[in-house]
């Protein structure tokens, strides 16, 4: 049962970013979660999420994440994914480029016994993101 309830908690979550419903995380993810590989500038918890995700959804409006593979134990899910969108915002500070990018991750997430996340772990071809859009 653990395993269905992050996996909906883990959903719910990519639906809030997708659609832009960020509030939506403030009852997915713990108020002392920690993300062990922020991005820049990101603090933490809920706050430091929608903070993050509302700049990637300004600088790529139609913003998609696609999981491609899921792995679940009672506590943890794992997952590879995709990201795609179109440069129409600021990015980093450099003005849009009208570009499409699309890039892999994988991630990690720990949840507690109410299913709130509490702890992330996570790499994506940021790198590759910024060739695609000329920035590097």
């Amino acid at each position: 049962m653990a395993q269905q309830a992050n996996i909906a908690a883990q959903t719910a979550f990519g639906e809030a970013v997708i659609t832009g419903n960020l509030d939506a995380l403030d009852e997915i993810v713990a108020p002392d979660s920690v993300d062990h590989d922020p991005a820049p500038g990101q603090g933490p918890g809920p706050d430091g999420y929608k903070a993050m995700f509302n700049d990637l959804r300004v600088a790529f409006p139609d913003l998609r994440v696609e999981v491609e593979h899921l792995l679940a134990t009672d506590d943890e899910l794992a997952f590879a994914y995709q990201i795609s969108g179109t440069h129409l915002g600021p990015l980093m500070g450099r003005p849009p480029t009208g570009r499409m990018v699309r890039y892999r991750g994988m991630q990690i997430s720990r949840f507690d016994g109410d299913g709130k996340l509490v702890e992330r772990w996570g790499s994506s071809d940021e790198l590759g993101m910024l060739r695609q859009l000329g920035l590097t």
